[in-house]
């Protein structure tokens, strides 16, 4: 998917797919975590864990891409 020859408009690149995935799978997260908040479970956890966990989905993913040698995400 970034094939350009500058080092860094890949690593741009790769950084701004980062961020766009960490905002769209933390508000994934969110709103799962406050649908089962306000149907299932009546407390305020399961936002802050659904959070956290599309956070952490999103992190794990920004780590290989930026660190594998060939070009994903």
């Amino acid at each position: 998917m970034v094939n350009d020859k500058d080092p860094e408009d890949s690593y741009r690149k790769k950084l701004d797919m980062c961020i766009t995935d960490a905002i769209i799978k933390g508000g994934g997260g969110v709103l799962l975590g406050s649908l089962a908040s306000v149907l299932i479970i009546k407390r305020r956890w399961p936002i802050t864990t659904g959070l956290g966990i599309g956070m952490g989905i999103s992190f794990a993913n920004c780590q290989y891409a930026l660190n594998n040698r060939t070009n994903s995400l």
